[in-house]
């Protein structure tokens, strides 16, 4: 068993690390006061064909693993981009594995290549106000007329819908009742996001102000029969395809968020002088910190034994929910810590660490709650009784 970082996780990190030297603090400081999505940042990624790290050669990607891609978005949040910068391309990662798996070559062929190459960005439509995580019960439906289908119903916490040219959606083509299961009767569809169709309102939150929220208001949308993602009704397990792999680059993105606000906290504390000594030479200071830095080890070994997990075709669903939960609370009690560290100075943004406590709320949130996964284990793992 070997513990070092494989050569291409090495290699990943390294060009990252130089990619993210354009954009320093500074930089992600003013993205979080005036928003706007960083299209020079996501730019900067895809010339250097990283949005495509775990898409096909074929077209155009890397054909690399989600253990690489884990180490990607782990650098880009530790280098001080946080969740603003790993959210830039989440999407592109995970999103379309459902058509990587399932897409037909023609549709490989079309809707793949100008993802990698960052001429399109997608955004991902399942999450509704009335469903939250009870996804069948989702109620956009879509409705088959000739060659396309109609849709119409309401999205929620859509991020990047107010830049992406297309939207990964998930809507009920079979009515439920007419359903053996609930998951069936509902199709996937990779489209055009029709702004004629769609109304989109951006949400105010919390964090993450570069990265846009929103909610979205389909009427009529016209989709090509020819945007169906494998079999109709079959949508729902197409789309699992892509949330065990979301969870992992989370996850990853948590210890690397972590990771950023730890360097600040430690070096704040070498440098701040308090009572005539610097005050990280006092154990109040230095153990919580040091306590910060074990967390954040144990989240990295949970996600990369999911990735690696993932990679190698085995079952890894507790695996990628254990490292989701561990590594968000891991995550932000390493950025609450650093605030502290700074006491009053970290209630200050020019000194970083209360941009990263805000966004360290995300992986504790999204995609899905810590108190749903602990049920999860609690069954699947655990083998008690379903509590939901």
């Amino acid at each position: 068993m070997n513990f070092q970082p494989s050569e291409s996780q090495r290699a990943v990190a390294s060009a990252i690390e130089k990619i993210c030297s354009d954009f320093d603090l500074a930089y992600w400081l003013e993205k979080d006061r005036v928003g706007g999505f960083p299209s020079d940042f996501h730019a900067s990624l895809a010339a250097g064909g990283w949005l495509g790290i775990c898409m096909p050669e074929a077209y155009g990607g890397a054909g690399l693993g989600v253990l690489e891609a884990a180490t990607m978005m782990q650098t880009i949040a530790a280098t001080g981009a946080g969740m603003s910068g790993a959210s830039a391309i989440h999407m592109n990662i995970f999103g379309l594995m459902p058509v990587v798996v399932f897409g037909t070559d023609e549709q490989k062929a079309r809707m793949l290549p100008p993802l990698i190459k960052g001429a399109e960005k997608a955004c991902f439509g399942v999450t509704e106000p009335d469903a939250g995580l009870n996804t069948t019960r989702l109620k956009t439906k879509a409705v088959r007329q000739g060659a396309r289908y109609v849709a119409s119903g309401t999205k929620v916490w859509i991020s990047t819908a107010q830049v992406a040219e297309k939207i990964l959606l998930l809507a009920r083509t079979t009515p439920l009742e007419q359903c053996a299961k609930p998951t069936q009767g509902l199709s996937l569809f990779y489209t055009s996001l029709d702004r004629r169709a769609v109304e989109i309102r951006e949400i105010e939150k919390m964090g993450r102000k570069a990265v846009d929220s929103n909610q979205l208001f389909i009427d009529r949308l016209e989709i090509p029969a020819d945007d169906l993602i494998g079999d109709e009704g079959r949508g729902f397990e197409y789309i699992l395809h892509g949330m065990n792999p979301e969870r992992i680059l989370i996850a990853a993105e948590a210890v690397g968020l972590g990771r950023a606000a730890l360097e600040r906290g430690s070096l704040y504390a070498k440098e701040r002088i308090v009572f005539d000594r610097p005050i990280g030479q006092n154990q109040a200071i230095q153990h919580p910190l040091a306590e910060c830095w074990v967390a954040l080890e144990a989240a990295e070994l949970l996600v990369n034994r999911a990735a690696w997990k993932y990679d190698t075709g085995q079952p890894c669903g507790a695996d990628a929910n254990a490292a989701k939960c561990f590594a968000a609370e891991a995550g932000f009690k390493a950025c609450e810590r650093s605030v502290l560290t700074h006491g009053g100075f970290g209630y200050a943004k020019e000194y970083h660490v209360e941009r990263f406590f805000r966004e360290s709320m995300l992986p504790r949130i999204a995609p899905v709650s810590r108190e749903l996964i602990l049920s999860f284990i609690a069954e699947r793992v655990l083998g008690l009784p379903k509590s939901y």
